[in-house]
């Protein structure tokens, strides 16, 4: 019977133990990344025999990896090239106040993440809006937090804006996808992400009031080879993403996939600078340890039984359920395997498009309410201390947790309206 309820419970154990000590991060006077507690977790739950080293390499999504790899790449090139700088300028020389450039992160980030996959958004904007905050000497924290809500809130409304929502377009036997998500979410996902504005002013009032006025310039790129390439790379992921969005509105499902996108944009700079070794030396490795660690880790809780047991007994395609139920589970066993297990459970008590489309808006906007809810999150989170900013656990979640109830209420009041 010990035996019996260690297997059940030491993995959730486990999993609680690396949310402590993400929020916490230091012991004494050891400072614990973020990597290293995730990578805690995956090495107790295999030394243990909680999870089974065939299924644990089963569990690490190698696409994912990938994927990821080939934007580190890039972004890394960006950085080294100066095309940083070219992007940052362009993208929010616009702003004269404080006000503006917030209203500029929130509206662009939120409006292109859905269409550019939120993924990609943040690993190029992470260190371009850490880049522009101490050019212009201002807190970088709110505006990185402003783009993390954005990045996340904005991809609702999309069936390729993240993982998550491609599931469900994929299998939810939909006609047109992007009219369902289009007829559903978009306007309530607007009015989420002008929300998330009023949300930052509030807790960062102090930080916030005493700007003055913005002044712009456009710094000389540091290395013009790398430049090129860069630039090339960058117009290339935009390319790519495009046909894959053909791809989608054909019928042609995953067949061009995501790890195809990143594998191919970042080829010219690894095959033609001659900075190639440098860009590889210093991309983030750790982010790529933390999603593996994460991923045998979530295996581990999934293994259990125990969130499957938990879903009987409710009406599962009730949308106040499905909302409640997406946004809890997924900061356990994230919201792609949550899907995965959801999904069939309500396509069998004949789910119309409304209640697919509302788990895809509860799954996608957990990632508001803690830290470790998306991807999205950890890749900022890495890359912002990589740039000697901290984001702790409760600055996400002081904002994300009364954010992400009023997003979920948002969702059910129009979920509740239209037919």
């Amino acid at each position: 019977m010990t035996l019996f309820l260690s297997k059940i419970y030491f993995p959730i154990i486990v999993l609680i133990l690396v949310y402590v000590l993400i929020a916490i991060r230091q012991i004494g006077k050891f400072r614990i990344q973020p990597w290293q507690s995730m990578m805690l977790g995956a090495v107790l739950v295999l030394v243990t025999g909680q999870i089974k080293p065939a299924n644990a390499f089963k569990a690490v999504n190698f696409d994912v990896l990938i994927f990821l790899f080939g934007m580190f790449v890039i972004g890394e090139a960006f950085a080294q090239s100066g095309y940083i700088y070219h992007l940052s300028y362009k993208a929010f020389n616009k702003a004269k106040t404080i006000n503006q450039l917030l209203w500029l992160i929130i509206i662009s980030m939120g409006l292109l993440s859905p269409f550019f996959i939120n993924d990609t958004m943040v690993i190029v904007s992470t260190p371009l809006i850490i880049y522009l905050a101490k050019k212009q000497n201002i807190p970088a924290k709110p505006l990185i937090l402003a783009m993390m809500f954005a990045v996340t809130t904005g991809s609702v409304f999309s069936p390729i804006g993240n993982p998550q929502n491609l599931l469900i377009a994929m299998n939810g036997h939909f006609s047109n996808p992007f009219i369902v998500f289009f007829k559903y979410l978009l306007i309530p996902t607007l009015i989420n992400l002008s929300i998330i504005f009023f949300f930052i002013k509030l807790y960062y009032k102090k930080n916030l009031s005493n700007i003055k006025e913005l002044i712009h310039s456009e710094e000389k790129p540091t290395d013009g080879n790398l430049y090129k390439i860069s630039k090339f790379s960058f117009y290339l992921t935009f390319a790519l993403i495009g046909l894959k969005m053909l791809s989608f509105l054909f019928g042609l499902g995953d067949s061009f996939k995501l790890t195809y996108i990143s594998l191919i944009a970042s080829s010219p700079i690894l095959l033609f600078s001659s900075k190639r070794f440098s860009v590889l030396k210093k991309i983030d490795w750790y982010t790529l340890i933390f999603f593996s660690s994460m991923f045998i880790l979530m295996e581990s809780v999934w293994e259990t039984g125990i969130f499957q047991k938990m879903v009987n007994g409710y009406n599962l395609s009730s949308i106040p359920v499905i909302l409640v139920l997406s946004i809890l589970t997924s900061q356990l066993i994230s919201n792609v395997p949550f899907v995965s297990l959801y999904m069939p459970l309500i396509l069998g008590l004949n789910a119309t498009a409304k209640e697919l489309t509302a788990l895809a808006a509860g799954s996608t906007i957990a990632g508001n309410l803690l830290i470790l809810g998306a991807a999205s999150n950890i890749i900022a989170m890495q890359s912002a201390e990589r740039n000697g900013e901290v984001l702790t656990f409760s600055d996400f979640a002081k904002i994300g947790i009364p954010l992400t109830a009023i997003n979920a209420f948002v969702y059910w009041f129009f979920f509740n309206i239209i037919p």
